[in-house]
Formats: C-alpha cells, sequence, structure tokens
C-alpha cells in the first residue's frame, strides 16, 4: 500500500529531525560536521523533532477530533484547535524554542481572548504553514472547506496575509500530490491556484482579520499575500530551471524564516529530488536558513508523493512520537 497520508507526516517529521541539528549553522560548518552532502539520517533514540511537528500533530488532533457527522465549519474546528495548541503551549515537551509568535498567539488563546485579538496580525513567520500538511490530508472536504480550513489554522496564531495564501498553497501542494499529481506540475499548478484565488477572502472563516490601516477592502488585504506567493514561485520556476542539487536552496528561495520562503525552499528541494526523499530531506538540512522547517516541508511532499514505503524502514520506531505519528496517518490512510 502506498500509504500516502502516513508518509507525509512520518516525512514531516523526519525532515524536522534531520534539520534540527544544522539550523542556525553555515554551510561551511554543516558540511564540516555532516559531509557535503548534510545528514542522512536522523539520530538519537528516540531523534528529537521540534515544534514543527508538534504543532503538526496538534492540528491534526483537532481535525480528529471533530464530528465526522456534521460539516466542518468554523464554530466547529476554532475550540478544537484551541485547546491542542494550548494544550501544546503548556505541555512539558514545549521546550524546542518556538517561535515567539506562536507562543505570544497561544498565551493569547490560553487566556481565553478570541482568536482574533490573540492572533499576531503582522507576522507572516513559517509557523503559519510547517504545521498545515493535516488540512491537506484530510478527506471529503470541499474546496472551500480546504482552503479556509487551511487559512484559519495560521490565522490562530499568524494574521499576515501571505502566512494565509502559503499555508492554503502548503495544503493543496501535500492534497495534490496524495491525489497523483506530477511534481514537475506542481508550480504551474500552484501559481494558477493564486490567480483563482487572489480576491477570495472567507469572511465566515476569517471575520475582519482584514481590517487595518491602508486596507480598503477583503480582497485587497488578501491579494497581497497572493501576490507575494506568485513572487516567490517566479523565484523557484528560475531556481528549477537551471536546478543544481549541491547548492544552498535558500540563496535561490530564500531562508525560509518566512511562510511564502519556507514553502518555496521545501518544494525547492522536494523537486531537485522528487524520487528521493532522503536526498529531500538531506538537501533541506544542508541549507543556510531555517533548516528543519525547510526540511520539514519537503519531507511532506515526498511523502504524500511516494508514500510512507518510501520511507526507511528502521526510521520508523527510532523517531519521536512514532506511536502518535502512526495514529494520524492511518486515520486517513
Amino acid at each position: 500500500m502506498t500509504r500516502r497520508a502516513s508518509g507525509t507526516v512520518f516525512g514531516l517529521a523526519y525532515g524536522d529531525a534531520l534539520g534540527a541539528p544544522t539550523e542556525f549553522l553555515g554551510m561551511e560548518e554543516i558540511a564540516r560536521r555532516f559531509g557535503p552532502d548534510g545528514p542522512r539520517e536522523p539520530t538519537g533514540s528516540p531523534a528529537p523533532v521540534t515544534d514543527d511537528t508538534q504543532m503538526a500533530l496538534a492540528v491534526a488532533d483537532g481535525l480528529l477530533d471533530a464530528p465526522r457527522d456534521v460539516p466542518l465549519t468554523p464554530d466547529v474546528i476554532v475550540p478544537l484547535w484551541r485547546r491542542r495548541f494550548v494544550d501544546w503551549l503548556y505541555s512539558p515537551d514545549n521546550n524546542r524554542a518556538p517561535g515567539n509568535t506562536c507562543l505570544r498567539a497561544c498565551e493569547g488563546l490560553a487566556a481565553g481572548l478570541p482568536w482574533l485579538q490573540a492572533t499576531q496580525r503582522d507576522s507572516k513567520g513559517c509557523g503559519a504553514n510547517m504545521r498545515v500538511a493535516p488540512v491537506g490530508l484530510v478527506p471529503g472536504l470541499t474546496a472551500e472547506q480546504r482552503s479556509a480550513a487551511a487559512q484559519l489554522q495560521a490565522a490562530l496564531t499568524h494574521g499576515h496575509p501571505t502566512g494565509l495564501a502559503a499555508s492554503e498553497l502548503t495544503a493543496y501542494a501535500v492534497r495534490w500530490l496524495c491525489d497523483g499529481l506530477a511534481p514537475a506540475g506542481l508550480p504551474a499548478a500552484l501559481r494558477d491556484h493564486c490567480h483563482a484565488q487572489r480576491t477570495t477572502y472567507h469572511e465566515d472563516w476569517l471575520g475582519d482579520l482584514w481590517q487595518r490601516p491602508a486596507i480598503d477592502s477583503p480582497a485587497a488585504f488578501i491579494s497581497r499575500g497572493w501576490d507575494e506567493c506568485l513572487g516567490v514561485l517566479d523565484r523557484l520556476d528560475a531556481a528549477l530551471a537551471a536546478p543544481d542539487r549541491r547548492a544552498d536552496p535558500c540563496a535561490a528561495t530564500g531562508a525560509g524564516w518566512v511562510a511564502e520562503e519556507a514553502l518555496a525552499t521545501g518544494l525547492l528541494c522536494f523537486l531537485l529530488f522528487p524520487d528521493d526523499p532522503v536526498g529531500a530531506l538531506a538537501r533541506g538540512a544542508a541549507s543556510s536558513g531555517d533548516s528543519d522547517s525547510i526540511a520539514c516541508l519537503a519531507g511532506a511532499f515526498a511523502g504524500a508523493h511516494l508514500g510512507m514505503d518510501a520511507w526507511p524502514p528502521a526510521w520508523r520506531p527510532r523517531i519521536e512520537y512514532t506511536g502518535h505519528l502512526t495514529r494520524v496517518g492511518l486515520a486517513w490512510d
């Protein structure tokens, strides 16, 4: 069996584990410690992950908590995600240097603030989309539900329009790969999606998040996010036109600290190695930027494309949260 959902969530965690030791290291230091190809397998027993995997599991658990006999709506999912995000905030395992945006927003959620007050409205950090892959895995959602849910899970902490748009693109990349889209067709499909959704604002899900100085309409707000995503897709296309598997991917599509660059650089690592998932992870980990988030996204894309059996079997019992990852994957396989 292909088991693409399991491949996605385990790939996400494997990339996170490979990229964590190289975050904040320069390329020369990475090569000195891990060789020219970067880390090639998780280390430790268990191999530790970061807040990227922890929050992806929180998103997944909220979705799995939702009742199956009612449509997915913001009224249904917001309380479930709030609880899971607050649980993560207070977890003793939340000691992996999580981002300040996620911490501040989750503290507001824990204090009972409406999420529109808790969110960090000007942040488009990669925390908006490192955790969104489960939204791409849920079967049976309408296009409206998938798009809006992907944006909403980002908006709970990161209120910038680019964080919302990049998260939606990440969720759709996972969904399309699970559905069998050839990797080579992914950049064009994402670009078409940007154009199709450029002025679509999901007001029933996002409320008045759009309201801020110098923004005169919901369409003007969200189009800023899609336009920034189109800009980074231009950089992705340029990198793929002259592919260099040995170069630092961050030099082409950005360091990944912000949402649209994390998406593009994770995609670049995957698309350079579409049939070599370990190579994709190693390329993401051997990068000068936010290497755990980049490799995390590359692993999600590779797992969605190739399925669980593409990963080395010996890795599964060694990764942190293997039982939790297994339950999530089985729920959607």
